[in-house]
């Protein structure tokens, strides 16, 4: 017998919602998604017991070797004075070791990371999107760990870096402001020679900022870009897989109800945990396209996302529909450039990438099947090996290497 029923389902969907109306006017808006998502698990409700999905939940948590990867750690000092968290991967040659077995924070090795003997080695700098974190890169740190250098940061607020001193003091964020981040980052981690940006959604929107703002950083050190899941542009427009009349009612409330949320953010919290079913369930539908992900990287994005806290979601939410910078692609012409995106992604649809595309028609344009918006954990070897081939093509890692 399971230990719920559809009842249960739908009377957590209306408890959910009541919750989101003490936030604000828009409770109701905020409870139809949840009525939503609530009929999306509630199959998974009435086989699975609640005890037997938590223990199924610790299980992965324990099992799944997703985001375990460690390199050697520094900070950046953001242009507000907020501190970026970074790691490096060193080749095999540079760190004269193997990652797993060299002591993290080991004096030796970062005498060796800072007197470099090969200044013209390439680094490969991985940016992340919204309400991730570093670890989001994990198949693809896995699969280049020892063949090329990578650096993999943490953005403001988010993971192991700190939250922005500037949005502290009633600052809004803005992407241009995470282009300046990378640049701290990449006058840390990588202050000479050439450099390959990778970056997800706003990870890529966050290289279009760097672009704006350096591009001489660009022409000078840049040899290669791969954009994977992002936009350049009106991402206002986008319906998120609702009809047009929901759409357009979540677009005018969703700003205040999030800031109504962060402003609460102890009760949101634990309302999140109270309805963690619910949120599994928007999780999985907004970030993958395919019905055969496997439970334990599905259980990793709803931790990635989960550790975002909500007064951060609603801090960056404002800046994406304000996002506009197409003007700076042109600084990629000249450039080996990777497009990718999920053919099924609700929130960088793959007409966004298609759109990039066409201002950068030399560029490769890859659209995933059967993939959502976090393509790089559904499909993680489609698109290690299009790195791969990327990262091959400039002569960053030997072709026998793949």
């Amino acid at each position: 017998m399971s230990e719920t029923s559809a009842e249960d389902v739908m009377a957590t969907a209306a408890a959910a919602a009541a919750g989101w109306r003490r936030a604000g006017v828009a409770g109701a808006a905020i409870g139809v998604i949840a009525a939503g998502a609530a009929a999306g698990v509630a199959v998974e409700r009435l086989t699975v017991g609640r005890g037997m999905r938590k223990k199924a939940r610790l299980a992965l948590d324990a099992s799944g070797p997703y985001g375990s990867l460690r390199g050697l750690p520094g900070r950046a000092v953001a242009d507000d004075g907020t501190e970026l968290y970074y790691e490096v991967d060193e080749t095999e040659a540079d760190s004269g070791t193997s990652r797993a077995s060299a002591p993290a924070g080991s004096g030796s090795r970062r005498r060796r990371l800072f007197g470099r003997k090969d200044p013209a080695a390439v680094t490969v700098v991985f940016s992340h999107g919204y309400c991730l974190g570093q670890d989001s890169w994990h198949f693809q740190r896995a699969a280049l760990r020892g063949l090329v250098r990578t650096v993999h940061w943490d953005q403001r607020s988010h993971g192991r870096s700190e939250r922005g001193r500037a949005q502290t003091e009633g600052v809004p964020v803005g992407i241009d402001q995470l282009g300046r981040d990378l640049k701290a980052v990449i006058d840390a981690a990588a202050p000479e020679g050439p450099l390959v940006l990778v970056g997800h959604s706003m990870g890529g929107m966050t290289i279009m900022a760097l672009a704006d703002r350096y591009p001489e950083l660009i022409r000078d050190r840049v040899a290669a870009v791969a954009f994977v899941g992002t936009s350049s542009g009106k991402l206002g427009e986008v319906n998120f897989g609702l009809p047009v009349a929901g759409v357009n009612a979540v677009r005018r409330v969703l700003p205040g109800v999030l800031k109504a949320l962060g402003s609460q953010a102890e009760l949101v919290e634990r309302g999140r945990r109270a309805t963690a079913d619910l949120f599994a369930g928007l999780i999985k539908r907004y970030s993958f396209g395919s019905r055969d992900v496997d439970p334990a990287v599905a259980r990793f994005a709803e931790r990635l996302i989960e550790s975002t806290p909500i007064d951060v979601v609603a801090e960056f939410y404002p800046a994406f529909t304000e996002h506009d910078k197409s003007g700076a692609l042109p600084a990629f012409s000249s450039l080996p450039v990777l497009i990718l995106a999920g053919d099924k992604d609700l929130v960088t649809p793959s007409s966004h990438s298609e759109a990039i595309a066409d201002q950068l028609p030399d560029a490769e344009l890859v659209i995933v099947p059967d993939a959502g918006h976090l393509v790089m954990l559904e499909h993680p070897e489609t698109v290690t090996d299009r790195l791969a081939d990327l990262l091959v093509r400039i002569g960053a890692v030997p072709a026998e290497a793949r």
